[in-house]
């Protein structure tokens, strides 16, 4: 079974969890840590097959590959990506921002660029379209059964 291409801001989310240093890295495993801090999940990979598995909510429950799985392939370099760029992502209250907003991430995404200046706005969306259209390119598989997402905040 394949996953299915996640929404673009999964892709921006992705940079924030490798500026901010949220992604722990061991062989082809990760933990990802969530912005609040306050729960990881859980990334296994295997290259050879270009299979991956996940369990944040977005690849739980929409099939889709979520920001932590793509965190973890920015992470070790199978997207290639700028660390300058990412920075601009640093800090950001994913989870905060997303309820607010009651998951409409087109709306979140608004607000988190509405606050960058027109130069970083335009770098952002440069480098969110590249990586995106790299993970498109590649057809990652389910790695295993899908488990669930931690609970918490």
């Amino acid at each position: 079974m394949q996953w299915t291409y996640p929404p673009i801001i999964k892709v921006y989310e992705a940079l924030g969890a490798v500026a901010d240093g949220r992604v722990e890295v061991s062989g082809n495993s990760a933990k990802v840590y969530s912005s609040s801090g306050n729960k990881f999940y859980t990334v296994e990979y295997d290259p050879s097959a270009m299979a991956i598995m996940v369990n944040d909510n977005g690849s739980f429950y929409k099939g889709y590959l979520g920001y932590p799985a793509i965190a973890f392939l920015l992470q070790i370099g199978e997207l290639p990506y700028s660390p300058a760029v990412a920075e601009k992502l640093k800090g950001i209250a994913w989870k905060d921002i997303n309820q607010q907003f009651k998951n409409d991430f087109d709306k979140t995404l608004a607000y988190i660029l509405d606050a960058k200046t027109p130069e970083d706005r335009v770098a952002l969306a440069q480098e969110a379209e590249r990586i995106d259209a790299q993970l498109r390119a590649h057809t990652y598989n389910h790695l295993g059964t899908k488990t669930k997402p931690p609970v918490g905040y």
